[in-house]
């Protein structure tokens, strides 16, 4: 028997469950006067994010809220999605933020999945709120935010307004901690890859620990400035809406991104950090030159998804930004993998700096376990930057487990470890790189998209036998589909009316950029050869 375990309990004096919510009670209590949040011309301090969170959370509790219900939320990045990052969870909900790029159809099954109560909604997108409530079995409470930056149409709803909402809250609301730390904070679902989108369930020790360790690993100093050009509704933004608050840092919100106002915040709110893909960066060093600011300091870019182009690092790099490349999933809380930059790399000629940040590297700090496994045998594969095996998670930022779906969770996690379904190798010094992807996903724009779902799209038009969709490489996207179609026999296919019926069933940034009527290469077996596409995508490419 070990000693140090006998009499010596734990109770409330000297264990508490960690949460990420204490990150703003303390903010408040300590810097009550510190800007929080900037938008437009609101300037709100952390006495008053703080006050206006536990209003919300008190008037989600008078509509029946208690612990583990959904609430849901399909936002940009506004005031009113960091409230519901601290709200929610305050009186016990479980925050599911909405990608705002879905069809109602997506939106309609997570509603439903999630069993969601109340909905809270931004004006932009309470039309396709509606359609998506017409299908969904669901019939929760919707409230409306009407964002003062917003300058579209707006849909007369006859339903609860946010301010008046929140307004009836009680700002000395007795805010509710988790029972336990590993209690749900929020729900965010996959894209689908392979069938339904899975809902990926995170626990109030995870973004606690992950918060924390985005500080770290982005070398975020006291009173940082956080541009959000990051979708709030990935991930929970990576965990950054409760890093800032651990900082006390000041957010700048960003309805839309777009160059002019990038600039703008950058210059003027001197903003320290930003996350985005590479077609952020793209964006930016794009804009034209009465667009763009002159910087008096360096600015930390920590970018995911597809490396950028040696070129556009170089560009940014005079422009005066560091950039960063990062790595994770949904399952991860986001990234928890980052390329660490060693000091003596910057002498390298900038073609091997390219090389070397296109690895995705090396674990979190709040990251356990991190390898690239062969999936059979769970043996790691050598440190060898060329034996493909699977890259693999274990720790305390992996995710409690996909909601209302045991199988998939158990499948996940076989052999003690979670599977992220990405090739990689990793290389002598432990950095992990991706190769391929097992799941076929396109990365576009940030975005990722399921070659099985455009695939079954194509496979419902008229006069297809087979279909297969690849990435090809796009300069602005990182990414885009195309589309490999083999027509029945007798049949002929028009690429462009083709395209008008993926137009017309999927989202826009998910219709395939090229469309391609050719015979299918396969297997003796019958199974699509797709790396061979993947090379006559790029041999098409090369040909424009």
């Amino acid at each position: 028997m070990n000693p140090y375990n006998t009499a010596l309990d734990r109770n409330p004096a000297n264990h508490q469950p960690l949460t990420p919510l204490t990150f703003l009670e303390r903010a408040a209590s300590v810097f009550p006067d510190h800007t929080a949040i900037i938008h437009g011309v609101v300037r709100r301090n952390y006495a008053d994010f703080y006050t206006r969170s536990r209003q919300l959370a008190s008037a989600l509790a008078q509509r029946g809220i208690t612990r583990g219900d959904t609430v849901s939320a399909m936002l940009p990045n506004t005031p009113a999605m960091l409230e519901c990052h601290y709200g929610v969870p305050m009186c016990g909900g479980v925050l599911h933020s909405i990608n705002t790029r879905l069809d109602a159809a997506i939106i309609a099954f997570q509603l439903d999945h999630a069993m969601s109560k109340i909905m809270i909604v931004d004006s932009e997108f309470m039309p396709l709120m509606q359609d998506a409530l017409a299908l969904a079995t669901v019939k929760p409470l919707v409230i409306q935010v009407d964002d003062p930056e917003y300058d579209g149409a707006r849909v007369v709803f006859d339903g609860a307004d946010y301010e008046s909402f929140i307004a009836d809250g009680d700002a000395a609301f007795a805010w509710l901690m988790p029972e336990d730390e590993w209690d749900a904070i929020s729900i965010n679902y996959t894209s689908g890859t392979t069938g339904d989108p899975k809902g990926v369930v995170s626990h109030h020790r995870g973004a606690y620990l992950l918060a924390q360790g985005n500080a770290l690993t982005t070398s975020m100093s006291k009173h940082a400035v956080y541009l959000w050009t990051l979708p709030m509704f990935h991930c929970n933004g990576w965990c950054f809406p409760w890093t800032m608050s651990a900082i006390i840092g000041t957010h700048v919100c960003l309805r839309q991104v777009r160059a002019a106002p990038i600039w703008n915040a950058l210059a003027d709110e001197n903003v320290t950090h930003l996350c985005g893909a590479p077609i952020v960066m793209s964006l930016m060093i794009s804009a034209p030159a009465d667009q763009q600011r002159a910087l008096d300091h360096t600015v930390q870019f920590f970018t995911a998804a597809a490396p950028p182009p040696e070129k556009l690092l170089a560009d940014m790099k005079t422009a005066g930004f560091d950039v960063t490349h990062l790595y994770g999933l949904t399952e991860t809380y986001g990234p928890a993998v980052v390329n660490d930059w060693h000091a003596d790399w910057s002498s390298l000629p900038l073609a091997e700096q390219a090389r070397l940040k296109s690895r995705q590297g090396v674990r979190y700090l709040p990251l356990e376990g991190l390898d690239v496994l062969d999936p059979d045998t769970m043996q790691p594969v050598p440190r060898d930057g060329q034996t493909m095996g699977e890259v693999m998670f274990r720790g305390n930022v992996v995710m409690k487990g996909y909601f209302r779906n045991p199988t998939a969770t158990q499948k996940a996690f076989e052999g003690g470890w979670f599977h992220s379904g990405d090739l990689g190798v990793i290389h002598p010094d432990g950095y992990i790189q991706l190769k391929d992807r097992s799941k076929d996903i396109i990365i576009s724009g940030g975005e990722n998209i399921s070659s099985i779902e455009v695939e079954e799209v194509l496979y419902s038009y008229p006069g297809v036998e087979i279909a297969a969709v690849v990435a090809m490489p796009h300069d602005k996207w990182g990414e885009t589909p195309c589309a490999f179609v083999e027509p029945t026999a007798g049949h002929d296919i028009d690429t462009e009316a083709l395209r008008e019926w993926c137009r017309e069933r999927l989202a826009a940034y998910k219709v395939p950029g090229k469309f391609v009527v050719t015979t299918i290469p396969r297997t003796s077996t019958g199974k699509i050869q797709k790396f061979v596409l993947r090379e006559r995508a790029k041999e098409l490419l090369e040909l424009v």
